[in-house]
């Protein structure tokens, strides 16, 4: 998964002294390679004119600077797919404003050499200056293997030098080595490039090198035996995903008491030290009610993207996209589709980013359409929020936190919900299409190491609260200036019957005559049927900005209502007007009604933009808000019939 959300602006080419790609096979460690050489160097964006992805990083060596990038993973240079395209691209110089690459570093993977030299030699063939990183060494001694480097970097005529990225032995190597990359030696001849004959060549290159090949690691055999079984590895993935929710549920509430706590008393300091009252509210309502009314949730954020950096360090996501997909095929689409919406749990942009790998475009418009329909982690504070106003902390079923079983419902919701929409797009637009194979390496388990996990983890918590002090902070104070517009002078209150003095009174008269309160009840015949209030329809008008908004809404109009317990004030909050005056506006059916929409609705124009990129069309972004705009509707309408009636079924004597 990436980790940063709504990326994608073009990277500039950096300024250096010459320019260095990292090449290599998907799993190989490339990336962490790139990741010790540049360090906190490193940028992300796109491709000039495209759209498939690009890191960077800046490194000096020896007074020289070397712009180091990553390409996107191969196994070969006959493209298949967008990011394959690009990989050939940059290694020929076609890329429009980039150029030609000064020097290679091939990234090798020791436990599949032999499938390696493939590319080996159809890199070399392009007669650029390589050095050839041979990763997981480690693996093939510990499995049974052995290999001479010096005779491999004989029989390959390029330098070979050994590197276990992940404790970083080799990398000092590595990088001594690239000063002198315009005289590194290079192959006499090219590799053949008949397919026999280039077979031939890789196990001669092989038998010269002493090669022998690791044997299968019977630990991993052993828990593929129960990880991959159609039954039990079922089970275990969906036993997985429960305990997933649960830890999100039971370990951050400790951690989310005290970041309230923090805004709790930087609230306070606004009081106590503001003199002016239009500045107090705008901090302590505007920033610290609605910014911070997001940021209480990053310790759930910051769990989540901890489980997931596990899973995929230990090697089990894989396992998960093997298992799905047969399910995926059901769908019409193929396992490497689970990859892309795989992605979409931490944000739907780089899941619809990686539906470039897929090689049928049918595939990749069929998956982004159903991409924003996985439960993403924007949703999150959203759901944490209605679950704690629909259900009881200290309910259980069984040993089990309830909260936590609502939330895994909500995720399989959006997922079951993702394939039906997919397969319906797929069938419309291929009614004949054949399922290409399915390919996916299955790397060994291993444990992930605590760098790479914090690394992931502070990209995450970087990318939200980045997220709450650009996006969700100029939302938040747009709605404050909402919220307290127009102004209302001391005559304008005591003639509507509101003395000025008391502050309780007019914070409900300013509410209620605000600019947000007639953009709510502009649009309650569209949210009406739904029991949403003009508050909550102010709130579903801005996360359309992001889903986030939504709580830093609700944040604002409870710190309004009642600035010294906003938490109860949202909980008690009632219909103002209407047939339903006086009547709790978070009941049962509607907190339902909310949960349901928030499924479907692609309240993301993030989201919109990058699909519009993707596919160089508005069509199917518009195809795509607008029929999840109605399933979000329909849904919600029918979630909330249907718990009014087990309300009024359970009420009847």
């Amino acid at each position: 998964m990436t980790d940063s959300c709504h990326g994608g602006a073009t990277t500039p080419v950096l300024s250096a002294d010459a320019r260095v790609l990292l090449v290599g096979s998907p799993n190989a460690g490339k990336t962490s390679i790139f990741n010790r050489l540049t360090g906190l160097n490193a940028k992300t964006g796109n491709y000039p004119g495209v759209t498939v992805g690009r890191s960077t990083g800046a490194l000096t060596v020896d007074s020289q600077r070397f712009a180091v990038e990553d390409l996107p993973g191969t196994y070969g240079l006959t493209p298949i797919s967008p990011d394959e395209q690009v990989v050939v691209d940059a290694l020929s110089g076609d890329l429009p404003g980039i150029g030609r690459a000064d020097a290679l570093v091939l990234v090798i993977d020791a436990t599949t050499l032999r499938r390696s030299l493939h590319l080996v030699a159809q890199v070399l063939a392009l007669h650029l200056p390589t050095v050839i990183a041979l990763t997981l060494t480690d693996e093939l001694a510990g499995r049974g293997g052995s290999l001479d480097l010096v005779a491999l970097e004989r029989a390959l005529g390029v330098p070979v030098i050994r590197v276990v990225a992940h404790r970083g032995l080799g990398i000092s190597d590595l990088r001594d080595a690239l000063p002198s990359w315009s005289t590194w030696p290079r192959p006499v001849l090219d590799a053949p490039f008949d397919g026999a004959e280039q077979s031939a060549w890789v196990e001669s290159v092989l038998h010269s090198a002493g090669h022998r090949p690791a044997g299968p690691d019977r630990r991993t055999a052993r828990i593929d035996a129960v990880l991959l079984h159609p039954l039990w590895g079922s089970l275990v993935f969906a036993a997985v995903m429960v305990a997933f929710f649960q830890v999100i549920f039971a370990f951050a509430a400790p951690l989310q008491d005290l970041v309230e706590l923090l805004f709790s008393g930087l609230a306070d300091v606004v009081t106590r030290f503001v003199p002016l009252p239009w500045l107090a509210g705008l901090l302590g309502d505007a920033v610290l009610g609605g910014v911070g009314g997001v940021v209480i949730f990053l310790p759930q954020i910051l769990l989540m993207f901890l489980l997931v950096s596990l899973l995929e360090g230990i090697g089990y996501m894989s396992r998960a996209a093997f298992l799905m997909d047969k399910v995926m095929g059901a769908a019409g689409l193929e396992g490497r589709a689970f990859v892309a919406l795989l992605s979409s749990f931490a944000c739907a942009v780089p899941g619809i980013m990686a539906t470039r790998t897929l090689p049928s475009a049918k595939d990749r418009i069929a998956t982004m359409m159903a991409a924003p329909l996985m439960t993403c982690s924007a949703r999150l504070p959203v759901y944490i929020l209605l679950i704690g106003l629909l259900v009881s902390p200290h309910e259980r079923f069984g040993p089990l936190q309830v909260q936590g079983l609502v939330m895994f419902a909500l995720y399989v919701l959006g997922a079951v919900s993702a394939m039906v929409a997919a397969w319906v797009v797929k069938a419309v637009q291929d009614r004949d299409g054949l399922l290409m194979p399915f390919y996916m390496e299955m790397p060994p388990y291993r444990i992930p190491t605590l760098r790479s996990i914090a690394l992931s983890m502070w990209g995450s918590a970087a990318a939200f609260l980045r997220k709450c002090g650009t996006i969700i902070l100029v939302t938040t104070i747009l709605l404050w200036l909402l919220l307290n517009l127009p102004l209302h002078s001391d005559a304008e209150l005591r003639a509507a019957g509101i003395d000025p003095a008391d502050d309780g009174a007019v914070s409900a008269y300013v509410l209620d005559t605000s600019a947000a309160a007639f953009i709510g009840r502009a649009v309650e015949p569209v949210f009406d049927p739904l029991g949403f209030d003009w508050r909550v329809n102010v709130g579903v008008l801005a996360s359309l900005s992001a889903r986030e908004t939504f709580v830093a809404t609700l944040g604002q109009i409870a710190s309004a209502a009642d600035p010294d317990n906003p938490a109860h004030a949202l909980a008690a909050m009632t219909y103002t007007d209407g047939g339903h005056e006086g009547e709790t506006v978070f009941s049962a059916p509607t907190v339902a009604a909310l949960l349901v929409f928030f499924v479907y609705a692609l309240q993301c124009m993030s989201t919109v933009g990058v699909m519009r990129r993707e596919t160089g069309t508005w069509k199917w972004p518009l195809i795509a808000f607008g029929y999840m705009f109605a399933l979000a509707w329909v849904g919600a309408w029918l979630a909330h019939g249907a718990v009014l009636l087990a309300v009024a079924a359970g009420a009847a004597p």
